[in-house]
């Protein structure tokens, strides 16, 4: 099923999600809609608050459906270890239509839980290790704009607002 995504400005994307205990059919179920919603919003990292779901889960293919082998589903993620510096631009589906140049680590080792309940680290590079930052930001109530300066950051909160006054949010 695909959910609608929940846009800057829900509260729901702005506190900390809470931590997966169970690990069950009803989990599955939520990542298998995770992955579609994703998917439909053309992106390639996707957090359980981004749909109105505040727990720990996010979902990555940065791929995007070319290799099965590298979806990637990270249950109560921490990051363990980052190393290096990259300068790229991100967007995000919570925010359509803004990007913006972040600065994160070059290689990012992730620890998570799958579906299952089963711990696992992960180390990703370039793409992957921004997605692990973006998805663990998103999990902790932080959007990618925390990231960039106050200035632009409220300019582009400025235009949001413009967009909910004309309807368009």
């Amino acid at each position: 099923m695909i959910h609608p995504i929940v846009k800057l400005g829900d509260p729901v994307l702005e506190k900390p999600a809470a931590t997966v205990t169970a690990f069950d059919d009803q989990l599955k179920k939520l990542v298998e809609d995770m992955f579609e919603s994703m998917y439909a919003a053309h992106g390639v990292g996707l957090a359980a608050p981004q749909i109105g779901v505040s727990k720990r889960i996010a979902v990555i293919d940065v791929t995007f459906k070319e290799d099965p082998g590298a979806k990637l589903v990270l249950i109560n993620p921490e990051i363990v270890s980052k190393e290096g510096r990259q300068r790229g631009t991100e967007g995000c589906l919570s925010i359509p239509e803004f990007r913006e140049e972040v600065t994160r680590a070059k290689i990012v080792t992730v620890r998570a839980q799958d579906v299952k309940g089963k711990f696992f680290e992960h180390t990703g590079e370039d793409l992957l290790a921004r997605a692990f930052l973006h998805e663990t930001d998103h999990l902790n109530g932080k959007l990618y704009i925390s990231h960039v300066s106050a200035l632009k950051r409220d300019l582009i909160k400025r235009k949001i607002k413009k967009l909910v006054k004309a309807g368009e949010w």
